[in-house]
C-alpha cells in the first residue's frame, strides 16, 4: 500500500536552476516543470535512481487542467502529478505543444 509522507522541502530545479519553495506536496519546478525520479512513494525520498523526470504530457478533465506527466531520463517509469495553481502557464502550454509535435512526426 502506497503511503504519502509530507516533505516541506525547498530545492534547487536541476533543469532549469529555478529556486522552488516547497509546500510539502511540491513534487516538480513550477517554472519549467521538471521534476526528480526521488521517491519509491511518494514523498519517501527512497528512490536510487535520481533522474531527471521530463514533462511529456499534460492531462485535462472537464476543460481543466489536472496532471502534468513525466518520463524519468535513465529508467523511462511514467508517473503522473496533480498540478499546481504556481505551475507556470507558459510551461503547460509548451508541453501540451511539444506532445503534439511529437505525435505529428510519428
Amino acid at each position: 500500500m502506497r503511503k504519502f509522507i509530507k516533505n516541506k522541502e525547498n530545492f534547487i530545479c536541476k533543469n532549469c536552476k529555478q529556486f522552488v519553495e516547497g509546500n510539502g506536496y511540491t513534487n516538480h519546478c513550477q517554472n519549467c516543470l521538471f521534476s526528480l525520479h526521488i521517491d519509491k512513494n511518494p514523498g519517501d525520498r527512497r528512490n536510487k535512481c535520481q533522474g531527471l523526470m521530463y514533462p511529456i504530457e499534460i492531462i485535462t478533465q472537464g476543460g481543466e487542467v489536472k496532471y502534468v506527466v513525466h518520463q524519468c531520463n535513465k529508467c523511462k517509469i511514467i508517473k503522473r502529478n496533480i498540478i499546481s495553481k504556481l505551475d507556470s502557464t507558459e510551461a503547460i502550454i509548451k508541453v501540451m505543444k511539444d506532445k503534439v509535435i511529437r505525435e505529428m512526426m510519428h
